[in-house]
């Protein structure tokens, strides 16, 4: 991937967390991040599952080492294009947080093109919830997340209504707006 394509896939993440996470408020804590850039955008040029864990540490290594940053995404364009094969690195990617002494320091939510939840119709649009426009771990920092769980009322009912409001807009809108982000430029 070459400096082209890596900015290119970042514009497109920036419009996706513009356009869908803060725009429909899936979560009430990313404006801030977004608005005062401690978001740090990593797309990953690897596809094996071994550099991708790799560079899962690395990320934590480097969010370790500084504080700018808020949160983080690692970005996988080039990985994990079937949604099984994304579940199966996430319990991996779990797996090694623990290993290496992460458990309640980061806590990982993943988004995916083709996200499913279990249990539900793959044409739900609550599953638009958790699309995005390539696989990707999102890297929060526990402390900064139940600072923020504190001062938001009833945080336990974000996601029910993340489905509600996804259901009532329906898959064909949410659908246009992550393939609208293919479109985005810096």
């Amino acid at each position: 991937m070459n400096e082209n394509e890596s900015e290119a896939i970042i514009s497109q993440i920036r419009y996706w967390v513009k356009s869908v996470i803060i725009d429909l408020n899936f979560c009430p804590f990313a404006r801030r991040v977004y608005e005062g850039d401690a978001i740090h955008y990593r797309p990953v040029a690897e596809s094996t599952l071994p550099a991708c864990l790799h560079a899962l540490v690395h990320e934590c290594i480097a969010l370790d080492k500084q504080d700018r940053f808020e949160t983080s995404l690692l970005i996988f364009p080039q990985a994990f294009s079937r949604f099984d094969d994304f579940l199966d690195f996430i319990e991996l990617a779990n797996t090694l947080l623990i290993e290496r002494g992460y458990e309640g320091v980061y806590q990982l939510a993943h988004f995916h093109p083709h996200y499913c939840f279990a249990g539900v119709a793959e044409d739900d649009a609550s599953n638009y919830t958790n699309r995005s426009p390539w696989p990707m771990l999102h890297l929060i920092r526990e402390a900064s997340l139940e600072q923020a769980l504190q001062s938001f009322p009833d945080p336990e009912n974000i996601p029910e209504r993340n489905i509600k409001l996804a259901r009532e807009k329906g898959s064909k809108a949410l659908q246009a707006l992550l393939d609208a982000c293919y479109q985005a430029r810096k």
